[in-house]
């Protein structure tokens, strides 16, 4: 049965992961395969993840999509970055943003011509070279300037993006059922699953299965018992509380993640509400509490009631095993720190297209498709753990655990190397890019002992020509955009 031909491809679960894989299955693959999502209108979706990453825009062109008409659909605004509050400190504030900081040369990234400046006081902050976080800061936005694009994302209500996907999808001739799965069969020699019984008593047979039902994990845990690497012992937030409001200020083009005494709040701006949120330990705030710090730290009315989510952070050891491919939450969950979820779920989808086994499944595609999405699974984990550790404040129990915990091999090598010399090293499959990592460990205070010698290779006077040149380009790049608010009102106004 394993190397049986892929012609039914059965997606299991809908919200943003089950319509995005649907499709993008559907369209980009098309006429050969018979595509059938299942969801029940009684099960909901966790739908809170509303902020992005540039990576999503790729996928989003391969489907061919209208910027101006999906940003309409979604009641989306743009994000130029994260604004990081009192994560270093109580107080601290600093953003990590999309795009290119200063100019590097073939040695050295531009941190090091930074850090010595910064030595010899002729630097302005980090950020101050850098456009997009410059625009984030100063609430201005526009898809590019000076015929240049911007590095941007998007914030959007994932309930109406999911919509926006299944238009796409049953247009791609996707066929939905509604009904509750109650029964998996599977081969009784392969252990592959065969169909699914929904509770109207109607089977659907496939040949492979895209499970998407969220935390339930109905497939890929429920009915093949895939493993679970647990990390809670890194990341020890298990819970989180959401609420959206209404909007009392314009959006601004960045999403707030504000640390508070035993986790961090979200703050999603969209066209005509807010989503926020509270990530939080269960072992350091109950959850009554928690819900209060939240309620008192939102502005604007309450538009739905608190909602818990509780989770466990981790991945399957196994993404793709037999013939059910996991995607979104059921496949692993990292906190949307850095919003990364809709993310994985297209790198899923994407990796899925790459290696689709249309002439029946092979070993070699299902370890090398599990091998890249538990690498870059890892690479993300490390870079979250990363702000939990370097935090220096020492006002709460939660935040003496996470300065003082243990911490994963592979993340201890890169802040030595970087605590030492200022080196950071690219590497395959990380998502997040030198300058990533640069923004956070300065924006948190790590600052290196030394920085590459190449560097004193420039004058002073060169050194501060070359930096004031950098800064000038940035501010007058953001003087030419126009506020954000107006550009949406202009581009995507969403249709009342």
């Amino acid at each position: 049965m394993k190397n049986k031909p892929v012609k039914k491809v059965v997606v299991v679960g809908g919200g943003t992961a089950g319509w995005l894989a649907a499709a993008s299955i559907a369209k980009l693959l098309g006429d050969n395969l018979q595509i059938t999502l299942i969801e029940s209108d009684e099960i909901g979706t966790i739908g809170v993840g509303e902020a992005t990453i540039p990576t999503m825009l790729v996928l989003h062109h391969l489907l061919k999509i209208n910027e101006q008409e999906f940003m309409s659909a979604v009641h989306g605004s743009f994000k130029l970055g994260i604004s990081f509050e009192n994560w270093g400190a109580l107080g601290d504030k600093y953003i990590h943003s999309f795009g290119v900081t200063g100019k590097g040369c073939w040695a050295a990234g531009f941190h090091h011509f930074w850090l010595k400046a910064r030595k010899l006081g002729l630097s302005g902050d980090y950020g101050n070279y850098c456009t997009e976080l410059m625009a984030a800061k100063s609430d201005r936005f526009a898809v590019s300037v000076n015929n240049e694009k911007l590095n941007y994302a998007y914030h959007f209500d994932a309930g109406l993006y999911a919509n926006f996907m299944r238009k796409i999808a049953e247009e791609s001739n996707v066929r939905r059922l509604e009904g509750k799965i109650i029964n998996v069969v599977t081969d009784e020699v392969s252990g592959f699953i065969s169909a699914v019984r929904l509770d109207s008593g109607q089977r659907i047979e496939g040949d492979l299965f895209v499970d998407c039902s969220g935390f339930a994990s109905l497939i890929i845990d429920k009915t093949l018992n895939t493993e679970y690497d647990d990390w809670s012992n890194w990341l020890p937030c298990d819970r989180a509380i959401a609420i959206q409001t209404s909007a009392t200020s314009e959006p601004v083009p960045y999403t707030r993640s504000i640390a508070k005494d035993a986790g961090w709040q979200w703050r999603i701006p969209l066209q005509s509400r807010v989503g926020n949120g509270l990530v939080y330990c269960s072992s350091y705030i109950t959850d009554a509490d928690a819900e209060s710090v939240l309620l008192s730290s939102v502005d604007g009315n309450a538009l739905t009631k608190p909602r818990l989510i509780k989770f466990r952070t981790g991945q399957r050891k196994l993404h793709w095993n037999k013939n059910c491919i996991a995607l979104g939450l059921a496949a692993g969950f990292v906190e949307p720190l850095e919003s990364t979820s809709i993310h994985m779920v297209q790198k899923g989808i994407i990796r899925l297209l790459q290696m689709f086994p249309f002439d029946g499944i092979k070993v070699a595609d299902k370890d090398e498709f599990n091998h890249q999405m538990r690498e870059e699974f890892l690479f993300i984990r490390d870079f979250i753990v990363l702000h939990y550790h370097l935090t220096k404040r020492t006002d709460t129990n939660f935040w003496n655990h996470c300065r003082s915990m243990a911490i994963p091999e592979t993340l201890r090598h890169r802040l030595e190397l970087f605590r030492e010399s200022g080196r950071i090293f690219e590497k395959d499959r990380d998502l997040f890019a030198e300058n990533s990592w640069a923004q956070v460990m300065l924006g948190q205070g790590l600052m290196p002992a030394h920085y590459h010698p190449i560097v004193n290779m420039m004058a002073d006077a060169e050194l501060t020509f070359f930096l004031n040149n950098i800064e000038s380009q940035a501010i007058n790049r953001v003087t030419q955009l126009p506020k954000h608010q107006h550009f949406i009102d202009k581009y995507c106004k969403a249709i009342a």
